[in-house]
């Protein structure tokens, strides 16, 4: 199957144009008029994902291999050295990020994995009735995600109603109107931030939130001739 056609599925499933400015979703490496074979979902590429991959493959990536401008391909730094066995058995590779965030991801996550209703939407912030104590909406929030631990502020100790960004969104700490803010990467500078507003926050890890991303895009590539394999993408973290 021709790569243009898949990217235009794609396009018309989460439009391109929805991604931030900073982002670089959409074709990664390859060419439109080449053939694909096989389609490979991921939500990182490294080096054990290459390997597995047929030649002549597409893999689709949350995020993007190649984030700003390469000065140089330096084969001994990243990502060069991936790009290079990439072109070496002709896989392509296509980016859903900041777009796939806005139209599946996080609702997704909300919903379906959290058993929450969305009240409001705005970009990547969504936001959600919850009518419980904050430790005790914790306690479920960790048990949902099945993490290692809760990392979080107390801020309010009852939350009316939380707001949920998917992978790293402390950014969007100073937007948020509701009692508690669920995003991953929080770091000491956002949780003394959110003390000064009285936020509660739950770290809900960025692998741990979009890892979910190769099955739902699987389940809306059915409709395609082709074969569409779930990668076993790892959190590149451990825990001891």
């Amino acid at each position: 199957m021709q790569l243009q056609k898949v990217y235009k599925l794609l396009d018309e499933l989460s439009p391109f144009e929805l991604q931030e400015s900073w982002d670089n979703s959409g074709l990664i490496v390859g060419d439109m008029n080449t053939s694909v074979e096989s389609i490979v979902l991921s939500i990182d590429i490294d080096i054990e994902l290459i390997e597995s991959c047929d030649n002549n493959a597409l893999i689709i990536a949350h995020h993007p291999l190649i984030f700003s401008g390469l000065k140089n391909l330096d084969y001994q730094t990243y990502p060069s050295n991936l790009l290079r066995r990439m072109i070496q058995k002709n896989i392509s590779c296509i980016a859903m990020h900041t777009n796939f965030d806005k139209t599946h991801l996080n609702s997704y996550v909300l919903t379906e994995v959290l058993g929450y209703k969305i009240l409001s939407q705005k970009d990547f912030v969504l936001s959600f009735e919850v009518n419980e104590n904050f430790e005790d909406f914790a306690i479920k929030i960790k048990n949902r995600l099945n993490l290692e631990y809760v990392k979080n502020i107390e801020g309010k100790k009852f939350i009316k109603t939380a707001a949920l960004t998917t992978g790293s969104g402390a950014s969007l700490i100073p937007s948020i109107n509701d009692d508690c803010f669920l995003t991953g990467d929080i770091k000491y500078h956002d949780a003394m931030s959110a003390k000064s507003l009285n936020l509660s926050m739950i770290d809900i890890g960025h692998y741990e939130s979009e890892h979910f991303f190769a099955q739902i895009l699987e389940k809306e590539l059915k409709i395609l001739p082709l074969s569409v394999i779930i990668s076993s993408s790892k959190n590149p973290f451990s825990y001891n």
